[in-house]
């Protein structure tokens, strides 16, 4: 059996080879891997050893000897301990080049596909071939989360908001987020104000007790209405008259004020159960010239600028002539769907979350479409029924959560045959093994393109272009 060549809480001097999903440096020392948060491809680094497993260890930084030229310093002054960005000490240029990175590793390794660039284009007639694009990023890549929800508790006697750090639920307390809109900094500072002034209680994890437990905001951009919703494990909202006048008076653009009454021992933020304290239950924005309305519980992208060229490439990859069918699986509040529309014949959303699909039905009424159905229920059981109803769809659209597709569902899209299946991904990994499945079923992978919807994290989101290898 092979020595592990390290010990924990030693210290070693390390050069960073590679990077990890999450961001982290890696580096090895006779071929055996440590992974390193906060170090850089090619850095000669000290690190202390925090953690030794069989095949690699955990190490933490402890100096730069040799800087890379894409370190740049974080903005952020609790970024080392907050787990919200990773990336922050990672010029944006380097960024975007470690995204598109992590998406051909995840598809050569994963997925089977072989990689070609833009200038090998002309060669992607046949095999197993897929073109990958540079990541679409943005030209500001701070402030741009439209959505901000964060854990309260209460450190030695102060009430603290914040963000939980790695791997552990305790809360590091912020005044401010620079990846978030602005709005949520105020409604920091307000919500720790009206704690203190009535002396309000928090909810503590372990034995249950207190009253709240997070805040949130949404902020839509295009309209400035401001969304904020209190989450309480208790039926009352302590001070509850205060809580709105302070809103109401500091918060530019509020819209909608929402108590949500979260009584169980779980890591879900947000229960079923909502009362709308002051104004409308939704709020309303725009993605392109289409109208959604948003509530407490609906998905929304938070990154409002980077969802319009998102879907933009959905629709492009999609290729829509105007009497195409469309399958929208996993639809959220229907906003590929809308996008969509105008260019189809019918399209039909399929969503698990009722009250997303409701807020479906009545962004497509305000937009005034009417080729537009939405369903509630899992698409793996949906869609095959539709299908077996003998409504088939020429193109679909998968957007699922990070587990990806289930399997089931992708099978019965195959059976299908739609000439053309536009996958949008937010995990590369699940997208590969799911890409790999369709390409084993009479699919090309066809182009690749990521999007950088998260700046300064490790995340990434991706559309792809598959097509039928041959037309039946």
């Amino acid at each position: 059996m092979k020595q592990i060549p390290v010990e924990k809480n030693k210290e070693y001097i390390l050069n960073i080879d590679g990077f990890g999903y999450e961001g982290e440096g890696v580096g090895k020392l006779e071929n055996y891997a440590i992974f390193v948060p906060g170090a850089l491809l090619g850095e000669k680094v000290k690190v202390k050893i925090l953690k030794v497993n069989k095949n690699y260890a955990f190490g933490k930084l402890m100096a730069v000897v040799e800087k890379s030229k894409h370190r740049v310093k974080a903005v952020c002054p609790i970024y080392e301990k907050c787990g919200g960005c990773q990336l922050q000490h990672l010029s944006y240029d380097a960024q975007l080049k470690f995204k598109k990175n992590r998406v051909h590793d995840c598809l050569e390794r994963i997925g089977g596909i072989t990689v070609i660039s833009k200038s090998d284009e002309a060669k992607n007639n046949n095999g197993n071939q897929a073109l990958l694009r540079d990541t679409l990023g943005m030209k500001d890549p701070y402030r741009y989360r439209n959505k901000v929800q964060l854990p309260i508790g209460t450190v030695k006697g102060e009430a603290v908001i914040g963000f939980y750090s790695p791997r552990s639920h305790n809360i590091i307390d912020t005044d401010n987020c620079f990846i978030q809109e602005e709005t949520g900094d105020l409604l920091i500072k307000l919500t720790k104000r009206w704690i203190k002034d009535y002396n309000i209680s928090t909810y503590d994890e372990k034995t249950g007790e207190g009253s709240l437990r997070h805040i949130m905001m949404r902020k839509a951009f295009k309209t400035n209405q401001v969304m904020v919703v209190i989450v309480t494990s208790t039926n009352e909202l302590p001070h509850k008259k205060e809580f709105i006048e302070i809103i109401k008076e500091n918060i530019p653009g509020i819209t909608s004020i929402i108590h949500n009454i979260n009584s169980e021992k779980t890591n879900v933020i947000l229960s079923t159960k909502c009362i709308t304290l002051w104004g409308s239950d939704t709020i309303s924005d725009y993605i392109g010239k289409y109208k959604f309305n948003i509530s407490a519980l609906s998905f929304f992208q938070v990154n409002p600028v980077q969802t319009e060229a998102l879907y933009n490439k959905a629709l492009e990859f999609a290729d829509l002539k105007g009497n195409e069918v469309v399958f929208d699986a996993y639809c959220g509040t229907g906003t590929i769907s809308l996008f969509i529309s105008e260019k189809a014949k019918r399209v039909y959303g399929v969503e698990i979350i009722p009250q997303a699909i409701e807020n479906a039905k009545i962004n497509a009424k305000e937009n005034n479409i009417h080729n537009a159905e939405f369903i509630v229920g899992k698409s793996e059981k949906v869609i095959p029924d539709l299908i077996k109803e003998g409504i088939k769809a020429d193109v679909v659209v998968v957007d699922p959560p990070r587990k990806g597709c289930e399997r089931i569902l992708l099978e019965e899209i195959s059976k299908m045959c739609p000439d053309k299946i536009v996958y949008v991904s937010c995990d590369p990994g699940t997208l590969a093994r799911d890409l790999a499945i369709l390409n084993d079923s009479g699919y090309k992978t066809v182009e690749v393109q990521p999007v950088d919807m998260f700046p300064m994290t490790s995340h990434i989101e991706t559309v792809v272009k598959i097509e039928r290898r041959c037309r039946q």
